[in-house]
Formats: C-alpha cells, structure tokens, sequence
C-alpha cells in the first residue's frame, strides 16, 4: 500500500510539473511517451505500435489543454515524424526524439520490476542504468 501511495505521489508530482513548466507540444509528447511505457510495462503493446485509448478531448483533459489546441499540437508533432497514426493507433517510428520532446524518463512510474522494458533497443542488463543516467 505504501509503494502504491509512494508510485502515485511520484506520478502527480510529474504531472503538476509538466502543466506548470511544459508547453503544449512538450506536454502531449511526455503523455504519449507515458502511456507507452505503461503499455509495454503491461506487455499490451507492438513494439511501438499502440492503441491510444484516449479522445483527443481526453488527451486535453490530461494535459489542461482545449481539444482544439490538442488537434493541432498531434498535426504538428506527426508533422515532426515524431508519431504516425492510424484511426486510434499510433506508431513511434523515433522513441529518443520523442522523450526528448517530451523530456520523458520513465523513473517516476517505477516500471522498473520484472521483464518492464521501456527503451527499445537497450538489453534488459543496461536499461536500469539507461534511466539512472537520464535522472
């Protein structure tokens, strides 16, 4: 129960700095990243081919954004080839360019048990140390 407590203190910590410091595309690009990683943590996922289960009102609940400016800020990140999508699914064709977008870790969701990947083309043995180093 305290881990749990301690997981979604971490988790609301990120996000009260990703509405305060974040701008819109910065904002978007760290949820995609997000559910992602979840995704993968839970096994759900392709590789980086994913249903993204949210509206793009749902998308601006989540990031204290109007729907309308949620529209255009994923026009403009699949402009940048940072995603493509497809209906309700979205591929990351670039992972790197959109952590660093989003300025994405994935230390604060605490995925880091078991067979958890969240970094594609890292060996399981390196991944831990990937994160630490990215803070």
């Amino acid at each position: 129960m305290l881990l749990l407590s301690a997981r979604n203190a971490s988790v609301l910590a990120e996000w009260l700095m990703s509405v305060g410091r974040r701008d819109a595309h910065g904002r978007i690009c760290h949820l995609i990243c997000e559910i992602a990683a979840r995704q993968r943590a839970l096994g759900v996922d392709a590789g980086y081919d994913y249903l993204l289960p949210l509206t793009q009102e749902q998308i601006g609940d989540s990031t204290g954004l109007t729907p309308v400016h949620v529209n255009r800020v994923l026009q403009r990140v699949r402009q940048e080839k940072l995603i493509e999508t497809k209906g309700n699914r979205v591929r990351i064709p670039n992972w790197e360019a959109l952590k660093d977008a989003g300025d994405f870790t994935s230390g604060y969701l605490h995925l880091t048990s078991g067979n958890v990947r969240t970094n594609p083309g890292v060996s399981a043995a390196d991944e831990n140390r990937y994160d630490t180093n990215l803070g």
